[in-house]
């Protein structure tokens, strides 16, 4: 059967720091186009990021309000400002998001695939969203993005953190704060069918 645009969401333009307007407004479905700051990591600076958090310790960067992508960038090509920059996926980061959102105030998360339980509680308690970017699309993405630079983890190279400035970056809202999940709804609408 054909969706309905009610039930496939709409598009919402979204711009970071995100607020709790911004997220509240969120729908699972919805269609985003993200711009901004946002910042990459991927499960090794995850790690770092928590062991930082456990030892009480300041992190390398603020993440309250912000949003990490799930990504490791193929190096740029001369002239632009990063390379090919798929999803990665996103349970990789399960076992570190909740820590992330509840401790240090991340609101949301970008990347591919479905998330555990206990990220989605993390994320209805802290009233944070997960997105999710369309995979095979690294080289589309790539032209959302405006400036980069590695501010943190240096030594773990394409894994290293960085700081993007985003236009227009097309992506979906899996998860939204009230716990409402894109790919639950998905499977449901087959059974449906």
């Amino acid at each position: 059967s054909d969706l309905s645009n009610a039930e496939m969401g709409t598009e919402k333009r979204v711009t970071t720091p995100l607020t709790e307007e911004a997220i509240a407004a969120l729908q699972a479905g919805d269609s985003v186009l993200l711009s901004g700051v946002i910042y990459t990591a991927r499960d090794k600076a995850h790690k770092l990021l928590t062991e930082t958090l456990a030892a009480g310790k300041e992190l390398p960067v603020d993440l309250c309000n912000q949003l990490i992508y799930y990504v490791g960038p193929a190096p740029a090509k001369p002239g632009q400002p990063i390379g090919s920059c798929g999803p990665t996926t996103s349970s990789r980061m399960d076992s570190y998001a909740p820590m992330l959102i509840r401790q240090a105030g991340l609101k949301g998360m970008l990347g591919k695939g479905p998330r555990s339980q206990e990220v989605i509680a993390a994320m209805k308690e802290n009233k944070a969203v997960y997105l999710a970017a369309i995979g095979g699309t690294g080289v589309a993405i790539s032209h959302a993005v405006k400036k980069a630079e590695v501010i943190a983890y240096e030594e773990l190279g394409t894994c290293a953190i960085r700081r993007l400035e985003v236009e227009d970056l097309p992506c979906i809202v899996a998860i939204d704060c009230e716990g409402n999940n894109l790919y639950e709804q998905g499977i449901a609408q087959y059974r449906r069918d």
